[in-house]
């Protein structure tokens, strides 16, 4: 048995159309926007009832996703702090490569993104930084030096 690949990463969210708005943002493309309900799904994830709309973000390569879902119903749950730490067990963040890290930076910060430490350099290899986006969501951006 072979690994494919990876389609997608999900991210719960409150406030779909802001998420959508960030990761545009960023450069991320709106595949796809639609509810999602029925038996088949609830039996997926293992909640009765579920109601949830989504929006499936594509990379501009076209080779990862990201797949934004805000429940309707079961009312969504947080299930840790809003702004959880960096080293909070868990997914901690997402990482995209850049081309101009003040740029994103900038345009990100329209969105209600906020630096969550520092940009640095790190060797002669990148410039790097973690931005704090949506529902606490961490973004961390890379931006090759080569």
């Amino acid at each position: 048995m072979t690994l494919l690949r990876m389609d997608n990463v999900g991210i719960v969210v409150d406030d779909l159309e802001a998420a959508i708005a960030f990761f545009g943002e960023l450069g991320l493309e709106l595949e796809a926007k639609m509810p999602v309900e029925g038996r088949w799904a609830a039996r997926v994830v293992g909640l009765d009832e579920q109601r949830v709309d989504i929006a499936m973000m594509r990379t501009p390569d076209g080779h990862s996703r990201l797949e934004l879902m805000r429940f309707r119903t079961p009312e969504a749950i947080s299930g840790e702090p809003r702004n959880a730490p960096p080293n909070t067990l868990g997914i901690r963040r997402i990482m995209f490569a850049v081309d101009d890290i003040e740029d994103v930076i900038a345009r990100l910060r329209v969105h209600g993104a906020e630096l969550v430490g520092e940009l640095v350099r790190y060797e002669d290899s990148y410039r790097l930084c973690y931005l704090r986006g949506p529902e606490g969501i961490i973004v961390a951006l890379a931006e090759p030096l080569n």
